[in-house]
């Protein structure tokens, strides 16, 4: 039994921030984010709206993609770091807002920028031991929510969206192959929010330390980003039985074009096979992964047989790989 991606889907919202609205709220050029980050927009979700919006949306584009109705449902899965509130879970929201029509689980998992990756892993092991046949999984972030336009050096980078893909179990070989998360918790203060949990709760002193807000470290995290990006991928495909040069194409994180290209430096992958919209996206943490795979799929450039390897890394630190043969 195999996890077989049926359908996929995406929902960007329509408001820009361009680098000349950053040029306005902080000091920054168009010219210093292209140069450090490849960046020239990104999406904003409206004020009054959250992730479980966008997450409708992209769930009902992939089972329209899928051809399946809400109802084929088994299960949802969530991959945020911006719910809609600390509870209850997006996931059932979404479950609501889709009218599924019967109780199904329905959860979220926090892996930020990785989650995407964590939640395939989950998934791929659902169905693939028969318990479940059909799960919605997506990847949603709303990250201008939690930027704090002060700081030039993270705020230039993240965007919001939400991608979906529908997974169902069929004996097959095709679908995923092999999936690969790891975490290391050492790292954690590279990239995080330290105020709004239960050791810093909402208060106003730590709303005069604008704690509500990322902090990263940037050099930092582009060195590790890069190595474990490098390494998962290559693991994955060793553990799959391919090579490098077997590989169609590779979904890599959109965290910003320095990483996108340093890792397809690393791994020799030539332009071809590694699409990217981190130019017009920016960095939308767990939608990433899915709303290029989407694209990916929607432009006609994956085709059945392709092998795919998705990679993603964020904050845990946390990373992980997916090698898949496509069928859709």
């Amino acid at each position: 039994m195999k996890a077989v991606i049926r359908g996929t889907g995406a929902s960007i919202p329509t408001a820009t921030l361009t680098n000349a609205d950053l040029e306005a709220l902080v000091d920054t050029t168009d010219e210093w984010i292209v140069a450090r980050t490849g960046i020239r927009e990104r999406h904003r979700l409206e004020a009054g709206k959250g992730a479980s919006e966008l997450a409708t949306a992209a769930g009902r584009a992939a089972l329209e993609s899928a051809g399946l109705q809400p109802s084929d449902l088994d299960m949802i899965v969530v991959a945020t770091c911006t719910p809609d509130m600390p509870m209850p879970a997006t996931a059932a929201f979404v479950q609501r807002d889709l009218r599924v029509g019967r109780p199904i689980p329905a959860f979220d998992m926090n892996a930020v920028c990785s989650g995407f990756l964590y939640g395939l892993d989950v998934v791929q092991s659902q169905i693939e031991s028969g318990r479940y046949g059909c799960v919605l999984l997506v990847g949603v972030d709303v990250m201008t929510r939690l930027m704090d336009y002060q700081d030039r050096s993270t705020c230039v980078l993240f965007g919001d969206g939400a991608g979906a893909v529908v997974l169902v179990g069929e004996q097959s070989e095709r679908g995923i192959q092999v999936t690969k998360i790891k975490s290391d918790g050492e790292f954690w203060d590279l990239i995080h929010v330290p105020g709004g949990g239960s050791r810093r709760p909402a208060s106003p002193y730590m709303l005069t330390q604008r704690e509500q807000y990322m902090r990263m470290n940037g050099p930092q995290t582009f060195k590790l980003a890069v190595q474990s990006i490098e390494q998962i991928a290559r693991d994955t495909i060793e553990a799959v039985g391919w090579t490098l040069a077997d590989v169609d194409h590779v979904i890599v994180h959109q965290a910003n074009g320095r990483i996108v290209e340093a890792v397809a430096e690393r791994l020799g992958l030539p332009p071809l096979k590694l699409p990217t919209n981190v130019m017009q996206m920016g960095n939308t943490s767990a939608a990433s992964v899915p709303v290029l795979l989407d694209q990916c799929n929607r432009e006609g450039r994956l085709s059945a047989g392709d092998r795919v390897l998705c990679v993603a890394f964020g904050s845990g630190l946390t990373w992980g790989a997916s090698a898949i043969v496509w069928d859709s």
